[in-house]
């Protein structure tokens, strides 16, 4: 059996809207130094945000010195009951971040969820994440 290789590996595709879109070449992991991981990280955030929201998601975002982009998760129980919702919304939040980083800003993000999130369909999900990325990215470029 002969193996064909694909021209672009799929990893490299995301499907947003209905449309294949090309990432461009580079590392798309998510290790743990872009990570929000101790208590005053997300104070840090919550002291002095710049804050985009919608009816999903409020995320909060302040510079940082590292050079590159760190994210916090704040989906609580009580705004999200059921932890399948909640791991749901989590995956989305990581993998969307992930696929963007390198368009955003060296800064702290922390996301959380509304609960309208919970009955929202993906695709909402995507769209609304990757205007507040946009939304973001503008307003660091800006000051």
């Amino acid at each position: 059996m002969r193996v064909v290789p694909k021209v672009v590996p799929a990893w490299h595709r995301i499907y947003l809207s209905g449309a294949v879109v090309e990432l461009p070449p580079g590392r798309y992991g998510f290790p743990k130094s872009h990570r929000l991981l101790k208590a005053a990280e997300y104070e840090a955030v919550f002291a002095a945000p710049r804050v985009s929201s919608d009816r999903y998601f409020t995320i909060l975002m302040r510079p940082n010195a590292l050079g590159h982009p760190r994210l916090g998760l704040a989906i609580s129980k009580r705004k999200v009951k059921k932890a399948t919702a909640r791991n749901r919304l989590k995956r989305i939040v990581r993998e969307s971040f992930r696929l963007n980083q390198h368009q955003l800003p060296a800064a702290d993000f922390v996301v959380m969820a509304k609960p309208a999130a919970v009955e929202a369909e993906s695709k909402e999900l995507w769209e609304s994440l990757a205007r507040h990325w946009q939304r973001l990215n503008t307003e660091a470029a800006a000051s």
